[in-house]
């Protein structure tokens, strides 16, 4: 199934009323997929239960949760990694830096290969 896409004109970044105006491609989405819908597909592939993928779906929600609130990067093999990461103001020096000056802390998504690899052989539609 192709991805679908729709075109949107934009401006040139930086430059003051847009510049030169071009046409770029967005990802239409086609839908979102739930818990349910996911512990449905997964029970096809599986032996497991509804409850039992529910329950993997929701402990495994919970323990990345915990080890990224301790700096841990999650590494899930063929579905990628998550990390965190931070945004923080600047201090002249490493004497002068404190937690004060961070921002925001985020979460952080590399795909694994095959990931990554399904977008590279990916079809197209307008819509």
């Amino acid at each position: 199934m192709p991805i679908k896409y729709n075109v949107i004109e934009r401006g040139q970044p930086g430059v003051t009323g847009g510049g030169t105006k071009k046409w770029y491609a967005i990802v239409a989405n086609d839908g979102e997929l739930t818990v349910d819908d996911l512990t449905k597909q997964i029970e096809k592939f599986s032996a497991l239960s509804e409850a039992d993928i529910r329950g993997v779906i929701i402990a495994l929600e919970n323990v990345i949760q915990d080890n990224l609130a301790n700096g841990k990067i999650i590494r899930l093999d063929k579905l990628g990694s998550f990390y965190p990461s931070l945004s923080s103001n600047g201090a002249a020096t490493a004497e002068e830096f404190d937690s004060t000056l961070i921002k925001s802390a985020k979460v952080n998504y590399r795909p694994g290969k095959r990931i990554s690899n399904v977008l590279k052989t990916a079809t197209f539609k307008k819509v």
